[in-house]
């Protein structure tokens, strides 16, 4: 995998230890079956972060997270709110595939939080996007459902961090895709309040 670096020198040096860090990792029980350990897209440095749960198949064989059909729709939608590769950081709760695609457990989770938790502070990103309710569940460790909690805004320690639905969701439901859309255009609004990306000219 190859990723284009515009930042200075340390900034990339230290993300690809990190990244090598993960290659490294056998933590849980899914390092035994993965093809790619998943660790990223996007750009090193962003204002925004978009968390999903863990790789599928598409993701597990390229070794980039959200490339198949829900990455598609992802990339539309962010791209329609002129929201470019070079703003956003996308990851997961997991970086390995869980097998069948199901949820990672608790324990998974957990063992893949410490470098989640470096890859944020690598990123230090000011808008975090959550996107479904298993990353909303281990992101804030709360178990609310995700259609009582997705669209509503929690601030916390100067982050800004709203939950949505899974694109995996939308394209089995395509009634929840406008849901998606309006919260994909939250963030882009919330982007500019902060300064973080010029104001959208409608």
């Amino acid at each position: 995998m190859t990723q284009d670096f515009d930042h200075d020198e340390d900034a990339r040096e230290g993300f690809q230890h990190f990244v090598s860090v993960c290659q490294r990792c056998r933590a849980c029980d899914l390092a035994a079956n993965r093809q790619n350990v998943v660790v990223w897209r996007g750009n090193i440095k962003a204002p925004l972060m978009i968390i999903g749960e863990g790789p599928g198949a598409e993701e597990d064989e390229q070794g980039i997270p959200f490339v198949g059909r829900s990455g598609q729709l992802l990339d539309q939608l962010l791209t329609a709110w002129e929201i470019r590769e070079d703003d956003f950081h996308i990851c997961n709760i997991v970086k390995c595939r869980p097998p069948g695609n199901r949820a990672p457990k608790p324990e998974e989770a957990e063992k893949c939080r410490p470098l989640l938790t470096r890859q944020f502070n690598l990123v230090r990103p000011r808008v975090i996007l959550l996107m479904g309710g298993t990353a909303y569940k281990y992101f804030t460790h709360d178990d609310t459902g995700i259609t009582k909690v997705r669209g509503r805004w929690i601030q916390k320690a100067g982050y800004w961090i709203l939950p949505t639905f899974h694109p995996a969701y939308v394209l089995r439901d395509p009634r929840r895709k406008n849901d998606l859309w309006q919260d994909i255009a939250a963030v882009r609004r919330k982007l500019s309040e902060l300064k973080l990306l010029p104001e959208l000219i409608t």
